[in-house]
């Protein structure tokens, strides 16, 4: 995600397998049990769900644009993890007209904010495959949280557009919505003729007849579920393939075909970011540009969807996101800045070699204007409060990520930040785990206190910590 935003008189640096929840019950061995009603994140301990791994999401939703009435009919393959007699789907607002678990009816009930909870007709198994759908109905909405709204957004020329961290999914499916289950992930979305459709990932087919329009996007790389999307527009195409053949799709909705420019280099801004971080990991490259004033772009997986205001840097942000959030993707949300603060020092590597910046500079300078800056200082880059995650990711992590660079040298720092994404490619990981892996590539053992000062610390680090490296006056 890239957040549109300068302060403190900052030059625009912003340029975005589930386990039973801690403190659950574990049901004896052969004995059914509930699973658990979150997926264990401590800051968001009702997200997502335990009790079983889902393994792809089937998405079959009808739009009417004039009406902004949506009708869903949703499958999720899954594996329990344990003996289930019952689990829980995530889905937000919307009217559930009927369950089948393995194609037999199933009973289902409403609770709290955005729990499905469904009782199959028969207990499920541990290590069991099963096949949940749900149809349902109703007018998607978002709500705000994280950085704004978040979920269904109309757009400004009448179609609608999915995005928001840490919720969207559960805004227009059901879903296991944590980062902690990626799954594959597939829609189907008819809409009125003259209407078009882009998602992630590949584009199967795309057919009118009888007035509509029907296309299906597929995405076989695991996503989370914050990462996938579909948009609905009177969209135009730009399409061609990256030099190994997978596609890159630009689509604009009305309004936002000057960021044509932009979207060329799309191409040119993977092959960098690769030469940095490893190969491409994605299925699919591209953006869907739309013409509304969002507060943030955001990454979802393979093609990044763009507020009006996205410039050249949020596009290499939001394709940073496809190694460093994307592939890789936290456990926890108060481990973003392995999302964010890579993703934004992107931006830096990108001016570095393509613009001959002179980064050590563009540090101090940035240091010299912001050093009485108490917001930039005391936002936490790491373990931050509920809501609070991303206050600091987009400035003071850029700064975060140059000063480890000088402490630990050019490269280590270079071979960590390629190897890292294979490490974890398609799974999860901490902020904690890249602190090791960083202290293991250096050769350094005493990284603690840098570590704590920069990511955990809410002032000014000192000045062996603030200077290290090249960075000393």
């Amino acid at each position: 995600m890239r957040r549109h935003l300068v302060l403190c008189g900052l030059v625009p640096l912003i340029i975005g397998c589930t386990p039973s929840s801690p403190g659950e019950p574990v049901p004896a061995p052969g004995v059914a049990a509930p699973g658990a009603p979150g997926a264990g994140d401590p800051a968001y301990p009702n997200d997502g769900n335990g009790g079983y791994d889902a393994l792809g999401y089937d998405v079959s939703i009808t739009y009417d644009p004039p009406a902004k009435r949506l009708e869903g009919d949703t499958t999720i393959t899954a594996t329990a993890t344990q003996n289930l007699s019952r689990f829980n789907l995530d889905l937000r607002g919307l009217d559930v007209a009927s369950v089948e678990v393995d194609g037999r009816s199933a009973e289902f009930t409403r609770e709290g904010d955005f729990e499905l909870v469904i009782t199959p007709a028969q207990t499920l198994a541990a290590g069991q495959t099963f096949i949940t759908r749900v149809r349902y109905s109703g007018e998607p909405s978002s709500g705000e949280e994280g950085l704004g709204a978040g979920g269904w957004h109309p757009s400004p020329s009448g179609g609608a557009y999915v995005v928001g961290q840490p919720h969207s999914a559960a805004y227009w499916y059901p879903v296991n919505e944590t980062p902690r289950d990626k799954a594959t992930f597939r829609v189907t979305a008819r809409v009125p003729e003259g209407w078009s459709v882009v998602s992630g990932g590949v584009e199967e087919s795309t057919t009118t007849a009888n007035g509509q329009t029907t296309s299906t996007w597929r995405d076989d790389t695991p996503a989370a579920s914050y990462l996938t999307t579909v948009a609905i527009d009177r969209f135009t195409f730009d399409r061609s393939t990256l030099p190994d053949g997978k596609p890159l799709v630009n689509a604009f909705a009305p309004g936002a075909e000057n960021k044509r420019s932009v979207a060329a280099r799309t191409a040119e801004a993977v092959e960098f970011l690769a030469s940095r971080f490893g190969p491409y990991p994605q299925t699919a490259t591209g953006g869907i540009y739309t013409n509304d004033r969002i507060g943030y772009s955001l990454e979802t997986q393979g093609r990044p969807t763009y507020a009006n205001w996205a410039d050249l840097e949020t596009v290499v942000h939001e394709l940073a996101h496809q190694w460093y959030g994307n592939s890789v993707s936290v456990r926890d949300w108060s481990d973003v800045c392995l999302n964010e603060c890579v993703a934004s020092y992107s931006q830096w590597l990108w001016a570095e070699a393509k613009e001959g910046e002179n980064l050590d500079d563009r540090y101090r300078s940035t240091i010299d204007r912001t050093r009485e800056s108490t917001r930039l200082w005391s936002s936490k880059l790491h373990e931050a409060t509920a809501g609070a995650e991303f206050d600091g990711v987009y400035d003071k992590g850029i700064l975060a990520m140059h000063a480890l660079r000088r402490t630990i040298g050019d490269e280590p720092f270079a071979a960590a930040l390629r190897e890292w994404p294979t490490l974890h490619k398609d799974g999860n990981a901490t902020w904690r785990e890249f602190e090791q892996f960083i202290s293991t590539k250096a050769g350094r053992s005493d990284l603690g206190p840098f570590f704590d000062a920069w990511f955990r610390g809410t002032e000014l680090p000192s000045d062996d910590h603030l200077y290290p490296g090249s960075l000393r006056p």
